[in-house]
């Protein structure tokens, strides 16, 4: 009878402990659940170097000096004496345009301006005659041996006489000029090369028709360009175009030399700016920078692909980190979470009030600008197994690496990766671990 109670006690015994353990091991598992996972990583650690801020822009290789050469007179090529890539001298005769019709207005005004000169000859005939008339007639009228009407009658003729001198001379002079003006006309039908350079656009051929510029646009031919002097002409962002100035040093990439650096020198800046895609989400402003190439060491043509990397400003000894340290917190980051909630608390309540003015510009404007003020720029420091936030002031920064002016001092450990760690996922305090190599 005892062993059976002993049984039964050691079967009790046994079933609270199997119980006492299922429960320690369920607390056991929520605890670990509960327990924070540290965020995977990588850090770099802040040191000294010489930093230069760069603005990168791309654009086309052009030619400093290019001339356009469109004639100012219509009609048909007949002659095109130069190739595409042909060297020319200034003075070169370069183009011909079909003279016949010019020639034949000159030939008519030559013959209006002859017929004019002859009424000018024989008016001033007819001048004299009746400047004679009109003497005489004065001395017979002085005598008492002419009338009134007869005396008056010589005198208009006179002056009749006289006013058609004067408007055959006129027509004389217009004449004249109609014939100078036809003659320039025959004359710009022979086109010649007005600098030294090289042919380098030719869309026209021989037997077209071209239109002139003196009342319409014109009709471009070809274009003439000094290639021993050419330049890299880039659209810089309106948000850079501020830190770029004459003479700024670049470095310039050219696609067809992708193993070539250039050097170059900012050398015209454009006072205006050029809008694509106006009105639209893709609303681009920029303004064209000119660099010029100084001696390239590369044959280079117009229209090449280019890159630019102006070099703005120079610091040199300046604390720097990897450009992706450096992330943008708002200020309630390191608030509680008992603060958090006051703040959300009012900003739905503003939001609530507001609703109906949602659509209000200057009350939108507000609210963005008060965004604005909320952010900083911020950096993680890893300390032991845990990240702090640390606000920071940057600087200059180049492609890889930022100036920190304050907040970072050289040797700090601060977190370059990941991205999404550091953009997303990292709050102070949060625990880390460092990401093996490979799984990045």
């Amino acid at each position: 009878m005892g062993v059976v109670k002993l049984t039964r006690k050691k079967k009790l015994f046994l079933l609270v402990g199997a119980a006492a353990l299922i429960v320690i091991t369920l607390v056991s598992m929520v605890a670990a659940r509960k327990r924070e996972k540290p965020i995977p990583i990588t850090t770099d650690k802040a040191f000294r170097k010489a930093i230069t801020q760069l603005v990168t822009a791309t654009g086309k290789i052009q030619p400093e000096v290019e001339v356009k050469i469109a004639p100012e007179v219509s009609g048909e090529i007949i002659e095109i004496p130069v190739k595409e890539g042909q060297i020319v001298r200034r003075g070169q005769l370069v183009l011909k345009i079909k003279p016949d019709n010019y020639q034949a207005q000159v030939e008519a005004q030559q013959a209006g301006l002859n017929s004019a000169r002859s009424a000018t000859v024989r008016n001033r005939a007819e001048v004299e005659k009746a400047d004679n008339d009109y003497k005489r007639s004065m001395n017979l009228f002085n005598k008492g041996l002419l009338s009134e009407a007869d005396r008056k009658s010589a005198e208009t003729n006179y002056n009749m006489a006289r006013a058609a001198l004067q408007a055959s001379e006129f027509d004389a002079q217009r004449a004249e000029g109609a014939l100078r003006q036809m003659r320039d006309s025959l004359s710009k039908t022979i086109i010649y090369s007005p600098m030294d350079g090289t042919i380098s656009s030719l869309p026209s051929r021989v037997g077209e028709r071209v239109v002139g510029t003196i009342q319409f646009a014109g009709t471009e031919v070809m274009r003439i360009a000094n290639l021993g002097a050419m330049e890299a002409r880039v659209n810089v962002n309106e948000n850079d175009i501020v830190n770029v100035k004459i003479g700024d040093t670049t470095r310039i990439s050219v696609d067809a030399y992708p193993d070539r650096q250039l050097r170059g020198v900012v050398r015209e800046i454009a006072s205006t700016a050029q809008t694509r895609n106006a009105g639209s989400q893709e609303e681009v402003t920029n303004f064209e920078v000119k660099i010029s190439i100084p001696n390239p060491p590369v044959p280079l043509r117009p229209g090449m692909s280019t890159t630019a990397d102006i070099e703005t400003a120079t610091v040199q000894d300046a604390v720097v980190v990897p450009i992706q340290s450096v992330t943008v917190r708002t200020t309630e980051s390191k608030l509680s979470p008992e603060e958090r909630e006051k703040n959300e608390a009012k900003q739905k309540a503003v939001d609530k009030d507001n609703r109906a003015d949602v659509t209000n510009q200057t009350q939108q404007k507000q609210k963005e600008r008060e965004l604005r003020e909320k952010l900083q720029r911020v950096v993680f420091v890893k300390t032991g197994d845990k990240v702090r936030m640390q606000k920071v002031e940057t600087g200059l920064a180049d492609n890889t690496y930022i100036e920190i002016k304050s907040g970072i001092k050289p040797g700090d450990e601060v977190v370059s990766g990941s991205y999404t760690a550091i953009s997303r996922k990292l709050k102070d305090g949060a625990k880390v671990s460092i990401e093996k190599a490979g799984k990045g």
